[in-house]
């Protein structure tokens, strides 16, 4: 089971790409995953989820504006920073989806502040109304409304906790020992089993038939919400 929150770090310098991924695996809170190209990034944030990107302007084989606006198309909600060593155009970043942009060269104390910052306002999403389905959720509030027929469904810490981690990802698989890990925490004395329990139950009250889950789908190694 993995620990901390994944970063995926997209760039062609592969020995700033080292440096990166061991400063930040020195950190506790932080696991990595690499790539030096962009169609590789494109591959592995379509299989695997992150809780942020940290994306090169220039890649060798795309541009990393145009990475950053394909993983947007693509339903990847995770934040993502652009790092550039020339000038950048801010708003170009933005347009093409990125959250903030970073020039190099750069110290490691203010990329780390960064990263943490987007990583927790993205997290820090109770407030927000959000749409699944037919339903509006507000995970401060726990539940989800039914907006066809007014229809409130009242949701357990655990349930609330899978729909936001799951919302996180856009429309991608989140594995269930990631889950398992976000959600129990690392080392929790928990199996697939408790998860898979879990999700059986917020079947039961969210899918109109449970047997054939078209919100909370079952897909190889994990699950997948159809928002």
């Amino acid at each position: 089971m993995t620990s901390g929150r994944q970063i995926l770090i997209v760039d062609g310098d592969t020995t700033l790409v080292e440096m990166l991924s061991e400063q930040l695996q020195l950190r506790e809170d932080f696991t990595t995953a690499t790539a030096a190209l962009g169609a590789t990034a494109l591959e592995l944030s379509k299989n695997d989820f992150y809780d942020a990107i940290i994306l090169d302007a220039n890649l060798p084989d795309m541009d990393g504006r145009e990475v950053c606006c394909v993983m947007r198309q693509n339903g990847i909600r995770s934040p993502i920073i652009i790092l550039s060593g020339v000038d950048s155009d801010i708003e170009l970043d933005r347009e093409a989806g990125a959250n903030d942009y970073i020039a190099k060269p750069f110290r490691m104390g203010v990329l780390l502040t960064r990263l943490r910052a987007l990583i927790r306002q993205h997290e820090r999403c109770d407030d927000a109304v959000l749409t699944i389905g037919p339903y509006t959720f507000q995970p401060a509030d726990k539940f989800l409304l039914n907006t066809a027929n007014n229809k409130m469904v009242r949701l357990t810490d655990k349930e609330t906790a899978i729909i936001k981690h799951l919302y996180r990802a856009g429309e991608q698989m989140v594995g269930r020992d990631v889950l398992l890990d976000k959600i129990w925490g690392y080392g929790a004395n928990v199996t697939t089993h408790t998860l898979e329990t879990h999700v059986y139950r917020l079947r039961q009250k969210i899918e109109h038939d449970p047997s054939s889950a078209q919100i909370l789908v079952t897909e190889p190694g994990g699950y997948r919400l159809i928002s």
